[in-house]
């Protein structure tokens, strides 16, 4: 799969490194330009590459990887978005304390200035250092957290971390799951195991009765 990335940090250069391990493509991008990215995609090569932001949001699948003061201006000059799914990694921090969403989330947020676009809240639960690490540990995988409002995007962002080595559990809508896994909220920097194979959704979590 070719997947775009916006941003260019650790988090960017952490997922690009699994995507890459996991045989995918990516494309990283950032406001600089691709120029500055050159010594990065020289020690990802073959299968990463640079290129401009609007050029990363064509690819079906596309991870936004900034600081949250600059989720406006990263998103605001990009192209119409045409169903590509977009896995918000961010996390909604600012100014050394955390942004208040009201009764939404980070990522209804994140959807509303990406109209047309698939949101998908992922991989933000989990610190850097955690992430970076080998996912399996005997017959342990780490749990990624996703949450969305459309069903098969979701499955298309899980199926992506499962292939990475990681368990991804459903956590139900970007205002219900994107709540609980947000910084501050009970299971953000939490590092959890589950014996594989486990089961993606967990009633408790995503609303089901």
């Amino acid at each position: 799969m070719n997947i775009g990335i916006i941003g260019a940090g650790q988090v960017a250069q952490a997922f690009a490194r699994k995507a890459i391990g996991a045989g995918h493509t990516v494309v990283l991008s950032s406001r600089r330009g691709p120029d500055k990215l050159a010594a990065l995609v020289d020690d990802l090569e073959p299968l990463a590459n640079a290129v401009t932001p609007e050029d990363a949001v064509e690819n079906p699948m596309v991870l936004l990887a900034v600081p949250w003061p600059g989720v406006d201006a990263a998103l605001g000059s990009l192209p119409t978005w045409h169903g590509q799914i977009l896995i918000d990694a961010t996390n909604g921090f600012e100014d050394g304390g955390l942004v208040d969403f009201g009764d939404g989330s980070s990522s209804e947020m994140v959807a509303s200035l990406t109209p047309g676009a698939r949101v998908v809240k992922a991989m933000n639960s989990l610190f850097m250092t955690n992430f970076e690490l080998d996912p399996t540990s005997g017959d342990f995988r780490r749990v990624v957290f996703v949450s969305g409002d459309d069903s098969a995007a979701k499955t298309e962002v899980a199926d992506l971390f499962e292939s990475f080595g990681f368990a991804p559990i459903d956590l139900g809508t970007l205002r219900q799951g994107g709540r609980i896994q947000a910084v501050g909220a009970p299971l953000a920097g939490h590092d959890f195991f589950l014996p594989w194979p486990a089961p993606r959704s967990f009633p408790a979590f995503n609303g089901e009765r």
